[in-house]
């Protein structure tokens, strides 16, 4: 039998055997090792893999107006984060070295147009996550993706945009970075337009790299609904334009429109100025984001009076034709209240309409004390002053309402003319529509209809009777008074050929808050109106906050601009116009219709002590008129309206002291 030869340590046999046995032993195990780190969710250092679970936004709603024009719709973006510290480790020991941190600012800089020193300055941070940058187009987040950069990152976003900028941006609002809506329909309804939050799971290295060929568990997201709203495309611009021309015109401190279908409360258009765009709102002073139609609490003045009128008049506490004592002031206890034009028009006896067309305080001062306290609370309720109207866009305020038990007569009085009390545009516009309408009040809203991505219907929002306010035939006889409004009072500069249209001015006093006292120079400017008047298909309100220059009056300031928007919406429902206009005021062939120069004037002798001078009043709006007789201690009579072009006597005649001037107005060329 042969012996084994024994193998010693230095035989030549133990130097190949022994080696090669090691080798087998350290393959099998890295195998192994391998095997176990796999398992156990390890990189070949031993260090734990992360599975990284990522939230996924779904895409928001698209939002339309009536016609199926897109308002507002998201675009894919990302967000970009680095965790600094890794990448720092990274560098330092060498293990990345394509790009130091440097080349890495300086690169992903100028792919997001950012400083490179802002980005470096993030990236040397002592942290493990941090923002480089939000809502990057999905192109230049490929960019960097493909550099490969450790540590970097990205996360779906959603981007908000836009098309038709400022254009009917306070009824829409705005869309944070989150994805939800801040203001507007976009936050009334985000719950519909959000849609629902997907999820990811995935798999990635300790230097932030995904391991590729790993699986994932995905939940897509849920595409939110559609909006399609109830703004129709022409009165909307409409309402753009003329709050361009009014800021503009007037330097206000704000301007406010409404337009509304009076028989079912759709909004038609909407909009304030000063304004924003939503695709840069956070450039925009935050003031400038809110909706003063649905919030701005202000005391309407005389356009208030078509409420007190209507409750007096479903009460049969008067008549269209019953004669009030006006002598331009009335005494209420202690106190005095005055017309607006005190000591110009001639006092006496006056009809409620007639009252309602001159905008006499004294009578509706009458009125509301005929009517009674709890009566006019009862209306002052009914009618929706004092709580919110419901209408469907975020930020909507109720007004200020005195209480009850704190109301004095004088208060009552102050309250029936459009003093004391705070309302709201949206609920002036609301009770207008309930006066034009036969007498119903209506929920105000501006969505027409929530749709799936699919076209189906999720909820379609339907007209919302509220109350009954006040019976047809009140209704009807408030109407034809706001016709004479137009046809004869305040509202002529409303008037439209062919069509009959119902209108009441406003002209209210501001809160001085140095005196806290009513300001004498400060106003808000205001005219309602709704057309055709036997039937109506949309009522405007038209507000300006504190003009400056020398008009301020509702009928002369707000009503052109009111007109041109009834005008438009009567076209758009091929309402029938009249082609040619006889204008109410003559202008003879050497009278051009341009703004009237007053000429100095002197006096043809010297007036005795009972007597005046009258002074020239060419070229001056009617408050102007009316300071200027009553500073020569007259009174006047006027036809037309806008700038005097007539007037008899002329300037410069010597009459006696309260004579009466005849003054015709006419209007100038002008595009609002």
């Amino acid at each position: 039998m042969k012996k084994r030869k024994k193998i010693t340590y230095f035989s030549r046999e133990y130097f190949v055997y022994v080696p090669l046995v090691l080798c087998v032993f350290l393959i099998v195990g890295r195998l192994v090792w391998l095997q176990v780190i796999q398992a156990n969710g390890l990189n070949a250092k031993g260090i734990a893999n992360r599975m990284i679970s990522q939230t996924l936004l779904p895409e928001r709603g698209i939002i339309y107006d009536s016609k199926g024009n897109v308002l507002s719709q998201s675009a894919h973006v990302q967000e970009i984060y680095a965790d600094p510290k890794t990448l720092t480790q990274l560098i330092n020991k060498h293990q990345y070295t394509k790009m130091s941190k440097d080349d890495i600012a300086k690169t992903v800089g100028g792919i997001l147009g950012q400083d490179s020193k802002t980005i470096l300055d993030k990236l040397n941070k002592d942290a493990q996550w941090i923002s480089l940058a939000h809502q990057v187009d999905i192109n230049s987040a490929d960019k960097i993706r493909n550099l490969n950069i450790p540590g970097f990152g990205f996360v779906d976003e959603s981007k908000r945009v836009y098309p038709q900028n400022a254009w009917a941006s306070s009824v829409l609002g705005f869309v944070n970075q989150t994805g939800h809506g801040i203001g507007g329909v976009e936050a009334y309804y985000d719950k519909f337009l959000f849609g629902t939050l997907g999820q990811s799971t995935s798999e990635e290295t300790s230097n932030h790299q995904l391991i590729p060929d790993t699986p994932s568990d995905i939940q897509p997201p849920k595409q939110g609904d559609n909006l399609t709203l109830t703004l129709n495309t022409t009165i909307q611009s409409l309402v753009e334009k003329q709050l361009t021309a009014l800021e503009t015109s007037t330097q206000a401190k704000s301007v406010t429109i409404i337009a509304m279908d009076p028989q079912t409360g759709k909004v038609l258009g909407m909009g304030t100025n000063p304004t924003f765009d939503p695709n840069n709102f956070a450039n925009t002073p935050p003031e400038n984001w809110t909706n003063r139609a649905i919030s701005m609490n202000y005391e309407p003045g005389s356009t208030f009076k078509v409420v007190t009128g209507s409750a007096a008049l479903e009460e049969k506490s008067i008549s269209p034709n019953e004669l009030f004592a006006d002598p331009g002031y009335i005494k209420v206890g202690n106190h005095t209240i005055m017309n607006w034009d005190y000591g110009i028009r001639p006092a006496g006896d006056i009809t409620f309409t007639k009252g309602m067309e001159q905008s006499s305080n004294v009578v509706l001062s009458q009125v509301g004390l005929r009517l009674g306290l709890v009566n006019f609370y009862r209306y002052l309720k009914s009618f929706g002053f004092g709580t919110k109207t419901g209408i469907d866009i975020t930020g909507e305020e109720s007004g200020l309402i005195i209480p009850q038990n704190n109301v004095k007569e004088v208060e009552l009085a102050t309250m029936s003319f459009g003093q004391s009390n705070m309302v709201t545009p949206i609920q002036l516009m609301t009770a207008l529509c309930a006066v034009a309408n036969g007498g119903t009040l209506y929920k105000p809203y501006v969505v027409d209809k929530v749709t799936a991505p699919d076209g189906t219907i999720v909820q379609q929002n339907q007209p919302t009777k509220i109350r009954s306010v006040i019976s047809a035939e009140t209704s009807n006889e408030m109407t034809k008074i706001m016709e004479s409004v137009v046809t004869n009072g305040t509202g002529k500069l409303a008037a439209i050929p062919g069509i009959n249209v119902a209108g009441k001015s406003g002209t209210a006093q501001k809160i001085d808050p140095q005196t806290k006292g009513y300001s004498s120079s400060s106003f808000i400017a205001s005219f309602e109106a709704f057309a055709p008047a036997d039937n109506p298909k949309i009522a405007v309100l038209v507000v300006v906050d504190s003009p400056k220059g020398g008009e301020h009056e509702g009928g002369p300031l707000c009503s052109p601009y009111a007109k041109i928007i009834l005008q438009g919406a009567l076209e758009e429902f091929n309402i029938s116009l009249a082609t040619e206009v006889q204008n109410s005021v003559p202008i003879t062939p050497n009278d051009a219709p341009v703004r009237p120069v007053a000429q100095p004037v002197t006096p043809e002798r010297l007036p005795l002590p009972s007597e005046t001078v009258v002074p020239n009043l060419i070229g001056e709006n009617m408050r102007q008129v009316g300071e200027t007789i009553s500073k020569s201690e007259l009174h006047f009579n006027f036809s037309g309206s806008g700038l005097v072009s007539q007037q008899n006597p002329a300037g410069g005649k010597v009459v006696t002291k309260g004579s009466v001037v005849d003054v015709i107005f006419a209007p100038i060329s002008q595009s609002p």
